[in-house]
C-alpha cells in the first residue's frame, strides 16, 4: 500500500459567507425535524453530496470489538438506504489495514496519493480511490467511529474546506448518537411500560372480581392506581355465622415495588389458619410474616384496617395498623360523624412483636361506613394544600341510600380540589351502608 498520510489542516473556507451560512441553516433546520437516526443520516448524506462533492463515503466503528478489529458500518457501495442498526449482526468485521490503522490512531488525516494493495482487508471499498480524508468521531475522548471521504483523484480535496467538514461531521455524529440513544431509551421505556401493564393486570386480578353480597350491608368500591401498578389493596373474607371481614391496606411507596408487596400481603392475609378472627389476629399474623420474611428493616411497611361485621347484631369489631381510621356517618339520630380510632397500632412490617388490639362499634340501619386510603385525603391542590379529613367528611354529605353516589361525591370533591390533576398516590374507597 503506497499512501502519503498527512495531518488534515486548513483555514476558513473562502467564498460567499452568506451562501454558506444559508446552506448550514437549511441543513440544521432539516436535521432538527428528524426523529429517526437512519432517516437523518440519509438526509445529511444528501446535503453533503451537494455541498462537498465526493466519490464515496465509508464509516467504520470499533464499538463492541477488540483492537485491531473494526466493523464497516456504512459504505457507498451499499447505498445510503442500508441501516446498520437494523443489520448490526451482518456488518463485516475486519482487522488491520489502512482503515484500521487510521481508526485506532484516532486523528483526522488526509491521504493525498492513495494506492491500496489487494491484500488490504478493505480493498473492495478503496481500490478506486486515489485520496482520502479521515474524520474521527469521539466518544468519551476516544475515536470509536471514523468516517472516510473518498476521491478518485489524487489530491482531490480542497484543503481549506477540511476543518469545517471535520467539525460538521463530528457534530453530526454526536447528534446521530444522541438520537439513537433516545430511540433506544424510548424502546426500553415502552418495554418496561408493557411489563408494568402486565404487573398492573396481575395486581388487579388479586382484588375481588365483584363485591360480595353481605346481608345487612350495601357495598360500593373504587380503586385507582397512580401508576400502572400500585400498592393499595382491599378484600372481603367470608366467616362463620354469616359474618364478613372487610380489609383495606396501603403499601408504602409506589409502582412495582409497592405492587409486589401488595401481592405478598394478599397471600399472607389469605394464609391465616382458620377464621381471621378477631381482627387483631389477622393483623398480627400478617405483621409477623412481613417482618420476618419481607420487610426486615428495609423501610417498607403496610398500613391496614380490618373489620368484622356481624349482620345479626350490626356490630363491627375492628383493629387498625397505622391506617387512616374509617369514618362512620350515623343517620339514625340525626347526621353525625365518627372516626374508628379506638384501636390504633403501628403499621405492618415494622416491629415483629407489635401488639394489635380490638375495638367494637355499634352500627345502626342507615349508617354509612367509609374506608379509604391516604391517596384520598392527601391529594393536593396547586398550592400544596391537602384535601384532608374535613373535606372528606363534607363530601360524604347527607345521608344517602346510594353507596355509589357517596363514592362519586367524594371523587368529584377530590377532582375539583386538585384541579383535575392526575393522582400522585393510589386511591381506594369502600363505602358500606347498613341496611
Amino acid at each position: 500500500m503506497n499512501a502519503s498520510v498527512t495531518p488534515a489542516m486548513g483555514t476558513t473556507p473562502a467564498g460567499n459567507w452568506q451562501d454558506r451560512l444559508e446552506q448550514v441553516r437549511q441543513m440544521m433546520l432539516e436535521m432538527s425535524q428528524q426523529t429517526d437516526a437512519q432517516a437523518m443520516v440519509q438526509r445529511y448524506a444528501a446535503r453533503v453530496r451537494t455541498t462537498s462533492p465526493n466519490d464515496g463515503i465509508l464509516s467504520v466503528s470499533r464499538r463492541g470489538v477488540l483492537e485491531p478489529h473494526f466493523k464497516i458500518t456504512r459504505s457507498f457501495r451499499w447505498g445510503f438506504d442500508f441501516d446498520p442498526w437494523k443489520n448490526a449482526l451482518s456488518l463485516p468485521v475486519l482487522q488491520g489495514g489502512l482503515l484500521g490503522r487510521l481508526l485506532y490512531e484516532g486523528m483526522p488525516r488526509l491521504v493525498e496519493d492513495l494506492r491500496v494493495e489487494r491484500d488490504d482487508p478493505a480493498h473492495e471499498h478503496l481500490h478506486e480511490a486515489r485520496s482520502l480524508f479521515a474524520m474521527p468521531a469521539y466518544d468519551g475522548g476516544v475515536a470509536l467511529n471514523m468516517t472516510f471521504v473518498l476521491s478518485n483523484q489524487p489530491r482531490g480535496f480542497d484543503y481549506d474546506s477540511l476543518p469545517n467538514q471535520f467539525w460538521m461531521s463530528s457534530l453530526f455524529g454526536r447528534v446521530t448518537h444522541n438520537l439513537l440513544l433516545s430511540r433506544q431509551l424510548q424502546d426500553a421505556y415502552d418495554s418496561v411500560d408493557r411489563e408494568l401493564q402486565v404487573v398492573g393486570d396481575i395486581q388487579r386480578s388479586l382484588l375481588p372480581s365483584k363485591l360480595p353480597s353481605i346481608h345487612g350491608l350495601k357495598l360500593a368500591a373504587h380503586y385507582l392506581t397512580s401508576r400502572r401498578a400500585g400498592g393499595d389493596y382491599y378484600d372481603f373474607f367470608p366467616l362463620s355465622d354469616g359474618r364478613w371481614g372487610i380489609f383495606i391496606a396501603d403499601v408504602s411507596g409506589h409502582g412495582t415495588p409497592a405492587a409486589v408487596l401488595m401481592a405478598v400481603t394478599h397471600s399472607i392475609a389469605h394464609g391465616v389458619p382458620g377464621d381471621p378472627d378477631p381482627p387483631s389476629r389477622l393483623l398480627k399474623h400478617v405483621n409477623e410474616q412481613l417482618t420476618r420474611l419481607y420487610t426486615n428493616g428495609n423501610g417498607t411497611f403496610v398500613t391496614a384496617f380490618y373489620g368484622i361485621f356481624d349482620p345479626a347484631t350490626k356490630r363491627l369489631a375492628y383493629s387498625c395498623a397505622g391506617h387512616p381510621p374509617p369514618r362512620v356517618k350515623s343517620c339514625s339520630d340525626g347526621p353525625s360523624r365518627t372516626m374508628l380510632d379506638e384501636s390504633l397500632s403501628l403499621p405492618l412490617g415494622i416491629i415483629d412483636d407489635e401488639d394489635y388490639t380490638d375495638a367494637t362499634v355499634q352500627l345502626h340501619p342507615g349508617d354509612v361506613l367509609v374506608l379509604f386510603t391516604d391517596g384520598i385525603t392527601e391529594s393536593r391542590n396547586q398550592s400544596g394544600e391537602l384535601f384532608g379529613l374535613d373535606r372528606l367528611d363534607h363530601a360524604i354529605g347527607r345521608c344517602s341510600n346510594d353507596t355509589e353516589l357517596v363514592i362519586r361525591n367524594i371523587l368529584l370533591a377530590v377532582e375539583d380540589f386538585s384541579d383535575s390533576a392526575p393522582p400522585n398516590d393510589d386511591q381506594t374507597l369502600i363505602v358500606a351502608r347498613v341496611e
